[in-house]
């Protein structure tokens, strides 16, 4: 999952891009409204954090402006006002939450959670598919009856492929969602990483979950097609 903080507090957003990018999150930071509307036109986010008092732009008027150009990306509003009035205002604005400083990182995850699980796809509890099952919240990783341990972005690039199970998913798709702006579209990052889950996952397995479609992407079923390069 990809997110955009857009935060003035240096210190603050770097903290907590940290603390998402060890939980498996691709994070880009933006340090005025400006810059966070742009990046947001620009890029695929699938939740944005978004504090209230910005320079150059407020948050309030980033997020109209998102909601004008019909982005409906989910938005988690910050800020340091804790009446009635400012929170209905955001609300109003066009954000789906609200979370007051200062607040403790768990619930920031846990809010995280709510909103991506508002669309109709995104984050269930618990991805299955075969005998993988992948639990959101813990990040928790079994086949069958073994754990996987996987990496922050293993993780994350699993369970991207199970959200999209059954569908062919480009580098380019894979990128805007797993991996940040500071990706190089040139590297091979992303087949380094599907070769690692294929060992973790696949390795020894009768069936083969992973599998590359020549030309177009990467698939996770466990119905491979003759097309398919597993």
């Amino acid at each position: 999952m990809r997110v955009l903080i857009v935060e003035d507090a240096r210190l603050m957003a770097e903290t907590l891009a940290k603390g998402l990018r060890e939980q498996g999150y691709a994070v880009d930071v933006a340090l005025d409204g400006e810059r966070g509307l742009e990046l947001a036109e620009i890029n695929q986010y699938d939740v944005i954090v978004l504090d209230i008092m910005l320079p150059r732009r407020d948050g309030l008027s980033v997020c109209r402006a998102l909601r004008g150009q019909g982005l409906h990306v989910p938005v988690l509003m910050l800020t340091a006002r804790d009446a009635v009035e400012d929170r209905v205002v955001g609300l109003d604005a066009g954000a789906d939450d609200y979370l007051v400083k200062p607040f403790a990182f768990k619930e920031l995850l846990a809010r995280l959670r709510a909103l991506l699980r508002r669309d109709h796809h995104v984050r269930p509890p618990q991805l299955t598919i075969a005998d993988l099952t992948l639990d959101t919240a813990s990040h928790a990783v079994r086949r069958g009856e073994h754990t996987i341990p996987l990496t922050a972005k293993e993780y994350a690039l699993l369970e991207y492929l199970m959200l999209h199970s059954g569908e062919i998913v480009s580098r380019e798709r894979i990128s805007e969602h797993v991996w940040d702006e500071d990706y190089d579209p040139f590297s091979n990052l992303i087949e380094v990483y599907i070769q690692r889950l294929r060992k973790k996952i696949d390795s020894g397995m009768k069936i083969k979950l992973i599998h590359t479609r020549r030309g177009e992407g990467y698939m996770l079923s466990a119905q491979a097609s003759e097309e398919a390069d597993s």
